[in-house]
């Protein structure tokens, strides 16, 4: 067989990741299939390996603006699928419009999904965005013949959405050797030493209630924690400026909270080991990507109890209401104050993100990409 991968649109980090880690880590031989094409940009290309079976495609279209590629995507690119003699496609978003068959397409996006959420937005464009990426997202799963959910929270809710469907998978993305490898690179801090180092990395978005954490943080150091709130990621839009506007009312000359714009990818075990606690406090995630990767570190961390992530961190944290400052002090005030349980739930956070490698996602995803295409293909033979 000969497997296509549309990445043609994955601009996400979560996305290029996923594709980075399967193709280093997979060997699509072992499952049946001779060559598989990539279509992506350039810049993806590029960060692919280099394997005897794999084959990469840029055209020109993937360049322009987003009419040319849709426009492509939906007229052109099975031409270009049929002439390489493709078996199966795999679709690395549900955002395609592609309808070539055979095809297998993975979920990604919750935002569109998740209750609540769009209203965030108010009346704006973004809102009618995600409005409408539900309807191509719906009719994208529909029309594949097999899909991949990143977490079993996000299957239910999405299924309630575009119905159920016949053939599905649950593949979590992996996290990186790098960030098992790292330790936390600090004792804990004694008392009228250091200040404690508390990281939430993502970008200022509506649903990652980082103004919240601020005002967790700046309640804390009221009663006497000498806490340090860094931020990572940057921001910009209506929840930069609410974010900004809480930083300027709790910590006016900026004594214990700092924003950094995104960071890249390679620098992030390292900025992970020279934490003392991990926040993520985001209401809508498909799968939380930091939050693992905070797991395989070994940090304590003190997390939201919406969607998926108690699916994911399981026992491995402190949980709370990411629209509740008082309930993220506790979470965080808990982990400060009891140093065995700091220790045990960093242990078994390390230990519960050792199931979520690259690897596994590779051969998990590769055998029901073959299964799938031997699935349509018995069908079609009846």
């Amino acid at each position: 067989m000969i497997l296509g991968i549309n990445a043609s649109r994955a601009r996400s980090g979560g996305a290029r990741a996923h594709l980075i880690g399967i193709l280093n880590e997979g060997d699509p031989t072992q499952y049946g299939f001779r060559e598989v094409h990539v279509w992506s940009y350039p810049s993806l290309l590029e960060a692919l390996p280099c394997r005897p079976w794999l084959v990469n495609h840029s055209p020109s279209e993937l360049g322009g603006s987003i009419v040319r590629q849709l426009w492509w995507e939906r007229f052109s690119f099975s031409k270009e699928l049929q002439k390489v003699g493709c078996s199966i496609l795999l679709n690395v978003d549900a955002g395609s419009v592609c309808r070539f068959r055979t095809a297998v397409t993975i979920s990604r996006d919750m935002l569109s999904y998740e209750p609540g959420e769009i209203e965030r937005y108010g009346i704006s464009k973004a809102r009618f965005r995600l409005i409408a990426l539900r309807y191509v997202q719906n009719a994208s799963l529909r029309a594949a013949d097999g899909a991949i959910f990143l977490t079993r929270y996000a299957a239910r809710v999405i299924q309630q959405s575009c119905g159920q469907l016949a053939n599905v998978a649950y593949v979590p993305h992996g996290v990186g050797t790098a960030f098992l490898e790292n330790e936390p690179a600090q004792l804990w801090p004694s008392a009228g030493g250091r200040p404690i180092r508390c990281l939430y990395i993502s970008n200022a978005l509506p649903y990652k209630h980082q103004w919240h954490v601020v005002e967790a943080v700046a309640q804390l150091r009221q009663l006497g924690f000498n806490l340090q709130l860094e931020l990572v990621g940057g921001g910009e839009g209506m929840a930069q400026k609410r974010l900004e506007a809480q930083i300027a009312e709790s910590d006016p000359n900026r004594m214990f909270v700092t924003q950094r714009e995104f960071v890249p990818q390679h620098t992030l075990p390292e900025l992970l080991a020279m934490a003392d606690l991990f926040v993520f406090a985001s209401s809508c995630e498909n799968m939380p990507n930091t939050l693992v990767e905070a797991m395989a570190v070994g940090l304590p961390i003190a997390c939201s109890d919406r969607g998926p992530m108690p699916e994911v961190l399981e026992d491995g944290g402190v949980y709370f209401d990411p629209e509740n400052q008082d309930s993220i002090t506790a979470a965080i005030k808990d982990l400060i104050n009891n140093s065995g349980k700091r220790a045990r739930l960093g242990k078994r956070a390390k230990d519960l993100s050792r199931q979520y490698s690259w690897a596994r996602c590779a051969r998990e995803t590769f055998s029901f990409i073959a299964q799938t295409a031997e699935r349509v293909k018995l069908s079609n033979q009846k």
